[in-house]
């Protein structure tokens, strides 16, 4: 069956739709489904895009092309939409680059079901069910009306009030009441007497978090700030804008467009359409240069209505309700959100260890069973079919209020769409599987071709038979995850990625490994899917390490959901077991390291299976022993002639007692800023740019473990984020900040690798084509790295806009590149991080910033990006790795 994955979409939450989609198209059965990936541009557009698209890191690493995306002052960053003065042929060319465009009247041509990975308007609201109705696909989820419903947050208040639903204080606010007030402040004031204190104000159908903001004090500024927000409007003055020094006003349309954060692009003021920031910075500077009056900057799709809310104390969580066999609504386990701050915002949601996740919610059992019962109201009330995700608040005295019913819930690998459906036995690929079953059920009921879908469902039902009574043997595969650094959270990421991958697969059955304990001694456990899908590291070590008898609510929704586990699936285990080294040989044929820093990159690990004759990835214990240093990597480079910054390292004693001569020595050696970091961490976790002694001293404390990384002098001295990691290490690195100086092209990249074996057992490098990393600030952060829509990664590298120049460019850089990977005897893959400078006549430097013997391998990470330009989808490149692991350990024996 031939499943069209239809996302992106013209919404603000396209980037987590894009994400979602690309978890669609890995987790389907590819033994039962064809999954055809079609993306909708922001203009509108479905575009059947090209596979290797699929895996950058977000949309603008695609689409528009770089030379496009990146406007033409190098100052910003931009969408589709933000190019609408382009000519029509140029626009199509555009398409024509990145896959091809289709009609939806040619939709049946290329699929047979329409699985809806969209966010927000245009995709939760009716408008895309529609459409696909019109044209008789059937698709997944609810129908038009509930669609309708589930995306007005003002329809949904009224109906739940009139069904008896508990509700806060709420009061409707129309766009031009609030814009065209003779009084604002009396208005202001009504809100207050009507709703009460804090309260939450947000836009009436946006997702993700996006425009909403927790009032606390009673502040009219905040208030005007915050509705505006809700609006998608900005107010601008004349002495503000003029403040700004050049920078600041490149970082102020920045934000400004950011389309989660702020209000995005195109912009109306004064009746005129504004579509890109280029142009808008240059309108800006143009009206206050004559004009003393402030401008009010409105999002061309803005909001029309906005809701003010009483903000509920209690606990804050997430229930999927879907249908049983029978067709009615069960509600699976409600699982609790625990955030670091007021609101569970963008970052929260979907950035890997930002939040905590506890299912069931903690709470009494029968305050649970409420929970579930006043969802499943919800989800009839409503007329939901097939799933929906239902939000709520619990107060300390058991009054449950529900808000905003979503019927899309975000499908990113650890979203509660999948979290909770791995507490009835069903992994991603099994849970997808049911949503396309009894969606195709569904839209039979509604009566519309329903002979044709009857014949998919039989389709369908008769390969899920042929799965079950022929069982394949399968290649198993320990996925090792977690670990005990700052990058356990991405870790856990990387092996939910592998195990994904594999388990779609026909090939192999993946094992997840959770490890924990020291650099010394490591433990390993055996987990359920449930736990593997947690997104935080720590919650998965506190429940491996104190094991609890099945929460009774989890024995009650399985046995519940019985059927539907039977028809998915043989076996569903849900129990965490504690396994030796010895054990796992036992337990595996291989074993994948997804683990990221200590254990894992130091060589420990790989010593551990060699003792046991596993076969696994990646390099040797020697090598990782090298490359988890990155002061020793630096070491041996220099001397084998390549480049690499100045560099030395701090130590915890040598600070104590003899301070002063140190910080002599840093300071005659290095130049304020310099770059500070741990020489054996990654993921960007506590580099710094430092700026003086003070922040040094600051970074130190933090380090040595002197003073606390939460809410202490240092912490906001060095500006960390809310659940921000910070180390605590005995020594760290400070280097060099790698400068342009009298290069004429400057970039940074990160190129990757695969090896092989050739005919004659020696090493063969493939060296992938660079790709570009551009940071919106001097160090390439967390956020940019893994969360959705942020950063920007352009593949191939841009060295030249001249084809031939750029590639004889490249292929140095790869030369260089490969010198390096043959200097570290680099096996299986790698990733390495460099700065290129580009000279006259084409000379070219590289120098190396790191070397990753175990590159992260997160859904959008670079290596997928650059192993698709050679022809590998992110499956054949595990399958690659693991197949050189295999033949490494053949070479070994014989």
């Amino acid at each position: 069956m031939k499943i069209g994955i239809f996302f992106g979409g013209q919404s603000k939450e396209r980037e987590i739709s894009f994400a979602g989609g690309r978890t669609v198209f890995d987790n389907l059965d590819k033994q039962i489904f064809t999954p055809v990936p079609i993306f909708t541009d922001s203009l509108g557009n479905f575009i059947l895009i090209n596979w290797t698209n699929i895996y950058k890191g977000t949309i603008r690493d695609f689409y528009p092309p770089a030379q496009y995306s990146i406007s033409p002052s190098q100052r910003f960053q931009v969408y589709i939409e933000s190019l609408i003065n382009l000519p029509e042929h140029e626009l199509q060319s555009i398409i024509s680059s990145v896959g091809k465009k289709i009609q939806p009247e040619e939709f049946k041509n290329y699929i047979d079901f329409a699985f809806l990975a969209y966010h927000g308007p245009y995709g939760e609201d009716g408008s895309i069910q529609g459409l696909l109705e019109w044209y008789e696909i059937p698709y997944s989820g609810s129908g038009i009306l509930p669609s309708a419903i589930g995306i007005s947050k003002a329809v949904q208040h009224e109906l739940m009030a009139n069904a008896g639903f508990n509700r806060p204080n709420n009061i409707v606010l129309n766009k031009n009441d609030w814009y065209y007030a003779p009084d604002r402040e009396q208005l202001q004031f009504r809100c207050f007497q009507e709703v009460g204190f804090p309260l939450v104000i947000k836009p009436s159908s946006q997702g993700s978090s996006i425009g909403v903001v927790v009032l606390k004090e009673k502040n009219p500024d905040s208030f005007f700030k915050a509705v505006n927000k809700a609006f998608f409007v900005q107010e601008l003055s004349k002495e503000e804008w003029l403040q700004y020094d050049e920078e600041q006003k490149i970082q102020y349309i920045r934000k400004l467009s950011d389309i989660r954060e702020g209000i995005g692009l195109p912009v109306v003021i004064h009746d005129q359409l504004i579509a890109h920031p280029d142009d808008l910075m240059n309108f800006l500077n143009q009206y206050f240069s004559s004009n003393t009056s402030a401008l009010l900057i409105e999002s061309a799709k803005g909001e029309q209505q906005i809701i003010l809310e009483s903000y509920i104390q209690g606990k804050e969580f997430s229930c999927i309700v879907i249908r049983n066999t029978n067709g009615m609504p069960l509600a699976l386990p409600p699982t609790e959100i625990i955030k670091s701050d007021e609101y569970f915002d963008y970052r929260a949601k979907y950035l890997p260890g930002m939040s905590r996740k506890i299912t069931p919610i903690d709470l009494p059992e029968n305050t649970i069973q409420l929970i579930r019962l006043e969802c499943e109201r919800l989800f009839k009330t409503f007329a939901f079919n097939v799933y929906a995700r239902i939000d709520g608040f619990v107060t300390s005295e058991g009054e449950v209020f529900l808000n905003d019913p979503n019927t899309t819930s975000g499908m990113l690998p650890s979203s509660f769409f999948f979290h909770q459906a791995a507490e009835i036995g069903l992994n991603p690929s099994r849970f997808l599987t049911y949503i396309i079953r009894t969606s195709l059920q569904e839209r039979i009921q509604g009566g519309k071709n329903s002979y044709h879908v009857r014949k998919l469902l039989q389709q369908l039902d008769d390969k899920l038979t042929q799965q079950k009574n022929s069982p394949q043997q399968k290649i198993r595969v320990a996925v090792l995850m977690g670990g005990i650094s700052t990058e356990r959270h991405i870790s856990v990421e990387s092996g939910r990625n592998i195990y994904e991958k594999l388990s779609s697969s026909a090939v192999y059955e993946p094992i997840p490994i959770f490890v924990s304990g020291s650099e010394y001694e490591h433990t390993l456990f055996v987990i359920p899917i449930s736990m593997m899908l947690k997104d935080n590291a720590d919650d998965i070590s506190d429940k491996a390490y104190h094991p609890r008898e099945r929460h009774p609510v989890l024995v009650q929704i399985a046995e519940q959901a019985k059927e539907i586990t039977a028809t998915y699936t043989q076996q569903a285990i849900y129990d965490v077991r504690k396994i030796s080294y010895d054990e796992l040989a036992s337990l595996c044929d291989f074993a994948f390291i997804a683990l990221h820093g200590r254990p894992g990159e130091d060589g420990s690990v790989q010593a551990e299976l060699e003792k046991r004759n596993i076969p696994y990835n990646g390099s040797g214990i020697a090598t990782s022993q090298i490359t988890i240093n990155k002061y020793e990597t630096n070491r041996i480079l220099r001397e084998n002639g390549i480049s690499v910054a100045n560099s030395m390292l701090v130590y915890k004693q040598e600070w104590e007692h003899f301070y002063f001569d140190l910080m002599h020595k840093i300071e005659n050696h290095f130049s304020y800023p310099f770059i500070a970091k741990p020489a054996d961490d990654g993921c960007s976790s506590a580099v710094k740019i430092i700026h003086n002694r003070e922040e040094l001293t600051a970074y130190a404390k933090m380090m040595f473990g002197w003073e606390g990384i939460r809410n202490t002098e240092s912490s906001h001295l060095l500006k960390l984020k809310p659940n921000e990691e910070f180390p605590q290490k005995s020594f760290f690195m400070i280097e060099d900040i790698i400068r342009r100086d009298h290069a004429r092209h400057f970039l940074e990249i990160t190129g990757g690798l695969l090896t092989h074996y050739d005919s004659e057992g020696r090493i063969h490098y493939e060296m992938f084509e660079p790709s570009e990393t551009l940071a919106s600030g001097d160090v390439l952060t967390l956020e940019e790295k893994f969360l959705a829509g942020e950063g920007q990664n352009i593949t191939p590298a841009r060295f030249s806009n001249d084809p031939s120049e750029r590639q004889h460019i490249a292929e140095q850089v790869k030369m260089t590149l490969k010198r390096v990977a043959e200097i570290l005897h680099i096996e299986g893959y790698a990733r390495i991080d460099a700065f290129v400078k580009i000279y006259d006549a084409n000379n070219v430097e590289v120098v190396i910033i790191e070397v990753n013997s175990l590159p992260g391998m997160t859904p959008a990470t670079c290596i997928f990006h650059q192993a698709a330009l050679n022809g590998y989808t992110p499956y054949d490149f595990i399958d690659r790795i693991i197949q050189f692991g295999m033949q490494r350990k053949h070479k070994a024996s014989s």
